[in-house]
């Protein structure tokens, strides 16, 4: 499976696109990170927030198997 992912340097907001199909319905927001669904509870997209802080942070944790965003 392809994922298009996007940056937005002035909001600093990385976007990952799962799904190029399917109807907005809502979001659910978890700390920085905002899950978009389509009406099935099937994921769309995915923002991530602070982007330039958290995938860093997620690369080194991903490095030793283990991941804790504070």
């Amino acid at each position: 499976m392809a994922y298009k992912v996007k940056y937005d340097p002035e909001a600093d907001v990385l976007t990952v696109v799962v799904a190029e199909k399917g109807k907005l319905a809502y979001a659910e927001e978890v700390g920085d990170i905002i899950v978009h669904f389509d009406e099935n509870g099937k994921p769309l997209f995915m923002e991530i927030l602070k982007a330039s802080k958290i995938i860093p942070l997620m690369v080194q944790g991903l490095a030793k198997k283990e991941v804790t965003i504070a």
